[in-house]
């Protein structure tokens, strides 16, 4: 598979930036919220990010091209409902796979209703055994219809960003 950072389909030239300070001219979004505490539940939680658990936990998941997540696979969600839903095409830019931190960051192709990037994340706090899922954004509308919904795409944005952090597995769940 081609290095995902190179690949010049992706709708963005920031691509990587949600590892750092997000660009200039993009809406920003981090919602980061705690899942439990434990090693084992940060191991098992970015495994299951890791495994696309955050996109099918929320129903937005159609496929991908690897069974896991890595730099240059390809994968595609479904937005919307019924016939009114489409296809959006995402490519893995970057994994975390640090002591404290595990995940995955996707950007947009051609065919995206947004422009940006998205990173699905769990983080641990060693201090004090804390657990955090997250999720950080910055993205701008690329299809009309995006456009015309504007804020109201900014609240479903936010809410699917809040189910993407539910369908993660908590301490009671490991």
């Amino acid at each position: 598979m081609d290095n995902a950072l190179g690949d010049p389909s992706f709708t963005y030239s920031e691509v990587g930036a949600t590892k750092g300070p997000l660009p200039d001219g993009y809406r920003r979004f981090r919602l980061r919220r705690r899942i439990g505490h434990g090693r084992a539940l940060f191991v098992h939680a970015g495994a299951e990010i890791l495994a696309y658990r955050m996109q099918k936990g929320t129903g937005i998941f159609r496929e991908a091209s690897t069974p896991t997540a890595e730099p240059g696979t390809r994968l595609t969600v479904r937005l919307g409902f019924g016939p009114l839903a489409i296809t959006a095409p995402c490519r893995v830019v970057y994994v975390l796979d640090e002591s404290d931190r595990c995940g995955f960051a996707y950007g947009t192709l051609p065919g995206h209703p947004e422009i940006g990037e998205e990173l699905f994340a769990v983080e641990y706090d060693p201090a004090d055994d804390t657990v955090y899922g997250l999720v950080t954004a910055f993205s701008r509308n690329a299809a009309w219809y995006a456009r015309i919904g504007g804020p109201v795409v900014r609240l479903i944005q936010r809410f699917i960003a809040g189910k993407y952090i539910d369908a993660l597995p908590t301490e009671a769940q490991t």
